[in-house]
């Protein structure tokens, strides 16, 4: 058995690391949550969401609700709750070799409380899956856990990853405008 480089705990060679999340940022009032799949190896060390210095996220929060991206890490999540943005990962546990979502070995996978956390949000309006893998673990985890009538809209929306270079930041800013108009229309 190897230790984990993140957690420290035993992880079998071959099968990946164990990846534990981070908790989740968002106040009772907020109008949006992004979900993520599971945060990448940076993000995990420096215990901050999106601090891959090439991850297109804070930028498009400046771009869409006037977060500064240059901002003290502290100032940006205020910032973003502030706009009534919260955030979070689909999954709270998984194993995963390197960073990347294709990584994630298939049946690792342990969801967040989403369900619960939700009834703690009676002002969402929308759900912001940061691409298609946090996307489809909301439907395959959380989806069939929430009740009938749960009517928030979920979006797949693309990655803000570097891995998803094709996508630049004015066509990310495009594709997820209606985060922006989710905002806009609850005010």
């Amino acid at each position: 058995m190897a230790k984990n480089d993140i957690t420290g705990e035993p992880g079998l060679r071959g099968e990946g690391d164990i990846c534990v999340g981070l908790p989740a940022v968002a106040r009772g009032n907020a109008r949006v949550l992004v979900l993520g799949s599971m945060p990448g190896a940076v993000s995990l060390q420096q215990a901050r969401y999106y601090a891959h210095p090439r991850n297109r996220f804070w930028p498009l929060m400046q771009l869409l609700c006037g977060v500064e991206a240059e901002a003290a890490y502290a100032i940006r999540l205020n910032s973003l709750q502030e706009a009534g943005v919260g955030l979070w990962d689909v999954m709270g546990q998984c194993r995963r070799r390197g960073s990347l979502d294709a990584s994630i070995v298939p049946g690792s996978e342990i969801a967040n409380a989403l369900p619960a956390f939700l009834d703690l949000l009676p002002e969402l309006r929308l759900v912001a899956c940061n691409g298609t893998v946090a996307y489809r673990a909301f439907m395959r985890f959380i989806a069939p856990e929430l009740p009938a009538a749960f009517a928030v809209p979920v979006l797949s929306l693309p990655s803000t990853s570097p891995a998803n270079a094709s996508f630049r930041l004015e066509r990310l800013r495009d594709a997820w405008q209606p985060l922006a108009d989710a905002l806009a229309d609850a005010l």
